[in-house]
């Protein structure tokens, strides 16, 4: 493949070009360290017309692409196969970042781009990116496009595809699309933006973005709350929000996974008594408005509130640390599952009992955005490659009514068991937009669809053909 190694090198320059296995191998290996894949070689753009030569150079050989954006994927769906024939086009140069359009508070932001930096960015002229999450510093906004990310303020803003509102992306036959105008009322077909969003790169590669931006909600009151289980921290955030002009966020977790936070992190109790499990909420408006109202609340009598940044900070560790201190006790198995939120509790009821007839031993941390229905299940003990729990867990999900994944993605790692919230005929309908956009499969193979149609079900799940 000399020749195309010369070929990239043209378009982007030999430093660009990386072939060293001790180099792509941080590109190779996601963010939970269970998927590993290997790459021809991994080619670093700065511009979409680079983007669009590499993935010309590649279509004409057949050669498949693998789009990446901070690599901080769960899922397996931003590093190649282990066949190491994909070219892997890391998107981290893309760094266009437009000054803000105040006037209609929207933005046009580059792949590479951070969450942070974009968030930094539209503060500085008064506004507010809807999307934040955890891994902000180092997830982009092409891979938060890509996976249609939520995140600890979907309640309010909703997911990355509602403040998508136009994207400049490059085809599998390296033809460009671009549509970074920002008009809010074009009815002229087919809204590809919408389309791209959550498509994991099997339909395009997302190259820059426009944004909508909001007018800041400051929060003005923090509340962490202790509550017995689940089904209460539900009843809870329903309760305030009834209570309280707006919550920007409301997030639960259970106490082993405080345990966890506070043993890596040395964090002080946040209460003078434990709980089993915990709720915290954002709420914006006036605090002389809601706080009277609130105190109505009995459960709220053990709780600690926090009314200024450094106090809601303190707080909100105990929720943004859990990341960092799973991953510090091992490699966990992610699963991101939601569901109404009357059908939540009965998950959470069967989850302890399934995992433990999957794998013996098996410890669940379990944490989420309580207010849109999604928990994250981050399983610790099972082999990396053992998908036994995976599967046990999804399963569960698609038995309560609930869907396989709420933000992460399919991926590989969910791509054999789509079917648990797909039906056949939406399967087909998903298939053939593919097959229209990418019809040699060059973009992202293996990512949302199996590669050979194969499944991977759990005894007792029936099993449906395409």
């Amino acid at each position: 493949m000399d020749d195309l190694f010369a070929e990239l090198m043209a378009v982007v320059g030999p430093d660009q070009v990386l072939t060293e296995p001790d180099v792509t191998g941080g590109y190779t290996t996601d963010w939970t360290r269970r998927f590993h894949g290997q790459a021809r070689c991994v080619v670093r753009p700065g511009s979409t017309a680079e983007v669009a030569a590499i993935v010309a150079a590649c279509a004409k050989r057949d050669i498949p692409v693998v789009p990446q954006g901070g690599n901080t994927g769960l899922v397996g769906g931003s590093i190649p196969d282990e066949d190491g024939k994909a070219v892997l086009i890391s998107l981290r140069r893309l760094r266009r970042l437009d000054p803000v359009d105040t006037l209609s508070a929207q933005v046009t932001a580059g792949a590479g781009v951070t969450i942070a930096e974009l968030r930094a960015h539209a503060a500085r002229a008064g506004l507010e990116y809807g999307v934040d999450l955890a891994a902000r510093d180092s997830a982009t906004v092409g891979g938060t496009i890509a996976t249609n990310a939520g995140g600890i303020q979907t309640i309010r803003y909703g997911h990355t595809r509602a403040q998508l509102l136009g994207v400049e992306a490059v085809l599998a036959d390296g033809s460009v699309i671009s549509r970074l105008g920002g008009i809010q009322s074009d009815n002229t077909g087919y809204e590809l933006a919408q389309l791209l969003a959550g498509s994991e790169g099997t339909l395009g590669i997302v190259t820059a973005a426009r944004l909508r931006l909001h007018r800041p909600e400051p929060v003005q009151l923090t509340i962490l709350a202790g509550v017995p289980d689940v089904r209460a921290a539900a009843t809870l955030q329903a309760e305030i929000r009834a209570l309280v002009p707006a919550i920007r966020a409301a997030e639960y977790f259970e106490a082993p996974g405080l345990a966890l936070v506070r043993a890596h992190t040395g964090l002080p109790a946040p209460l003078p008594v434990g709980h089993p499990a915990y709720l915290l909420v954002d709420i914006t408006g006036s605090a002389n408005d809601f706080a009277e109202r609130l105190s109505a609340l009995p459960v709220l009598a053990d709780s600690a509130v926090a009314m200024d940044a450094s106090a809601r900070a303190a707080l909100w560790a105990y929720r943004e640390r859990y990341t960092e201190s799973i991953s510090a006790a091992g490699i966990p198995h992610k699963l991101d599952v939601a569901f109404p939120l009357d059908r939540i509790a009965g998950f959470r009821a069967e989850l302890d009992s399934v995992l433990d007839s999957a794998a013996a031993g098996a410890r669940a941390i379990v944490f989420g955005h309580i207010a849109a229905g999604n928990l994250h299940v981050n399983v610790l003990g099972p082999e990396p490659s053992d998908e036994t729990v995976d599967d046990a867990v999804l399963a569960l999900a698609a038995a309560h009514g609930g869907t396989i994944s709420a933000e992460h993605g399919i991926g590989r790692a969910k791509a054999a068991v789509l079917r648990l919230s797909r039906t056949p005929a939406e399967i087909a309908a998903m298939r053939a937009v593919k097959s229209g956009l990418d019809p040699a499969g060059l973009l992202n193979p293996g990512v949302l669809f199996s590669l050979r149609g194969a499944t991977r079900l759990p005894a007792g799940v029936a099993r449906c053909c395409v």
